[in-house]
């Protein structure tokens, strides 16, 4: 299954959109066999484990047009790319420390005709901007990735959620987020494949925490 998964759980998808989407198979094979951004195993669910994963966030929060995200320590674009596709006015800037990996975000988004991404090597304490909303795919502990994320938040809310943080997280949390106050999804509560049996989305308003 490969981009049947996406309809199925996102079937109002257009044609643009679904196209984009169709080309990220051959775009993610032909650069992670130049840079590895996809352990190989994973390349074969690639739709599944990494695509609809991401997509995970748009079950639980829907951007209105015209919203900014900051993808923190996006890898080779996720969550980024996926929201991106799925989410053309909303504005996201994808962030990675690793200037390989900010090529290959690069190249797939170049690829796909994306045009309401940004992708900057660096670190995310050094972006100046600010953004609505933060995304991440647990790239540390809370604790650390909330100090990264000083200063980073727009005051005015155009969002049916306060500005804060989605962060998709597997296994136990309880230790990570202990005085935080959050809410968390369980995705398997959308997706059915096993492989989401563990998976969550962590939303944190930025209104608790130090931001």
């Amino acid at each position: 299954m490969k981009i049947e998964i996406i309809q199925k759980y996102f079937p109002n998808l257009n044609d643009c959109q679904l196209e984009q989407f169709r080309k990220l198979e051959n775009l993610y094979q032909e650069w992670n066999e130049k840079i590895n951004v996809i352990s190989r195993k994973d390349m074969d669910s690639l739709y599944e484990k990494h695509i609809l994963h991401s997509l995970g966030i748009a079950k639980v929060m829907a951007f209105a047009p015209g919203t900014k995200v900051l993808d923190v320590g996006t890898g080779g674009g996720f969550p980024g790319i996926p929201l991106a596709i799925l989410f053309p006015e909303t504005q996201f800037t994808l962030v990675d420390s690793i200037g390989k990996k900010i090529t290959v975000v690069e190249a797939v988004a170049q690829g796909i005709g994306l045009e309401n991404l940004t992708a900057i090597h660096g670190r995310a304490e050094k972006v100046k901007e600010k953004f609505h909303f933060v995304v991440s795919r647990a790239v540390t502990q809370m604790p650390e990735f909330l100090r990264w994320l000083k200063g980073k938040f727009e005051k005015e809310q155009i969002n049916t959620k306060h500005n804060g943080i989605l962060y998709l997280k597997g296994g136990d949390l309880a230790e990570e987020l202990v005085g935080l106050k959050c809410e968390i999804f369980q995705l398997k509560n959308y997706f059915e494949e096993e492989f989401f049996e563990t998976k969550k989305v962590v939303y944190l308003s930025k209104g608790n925490f130090n931001s």
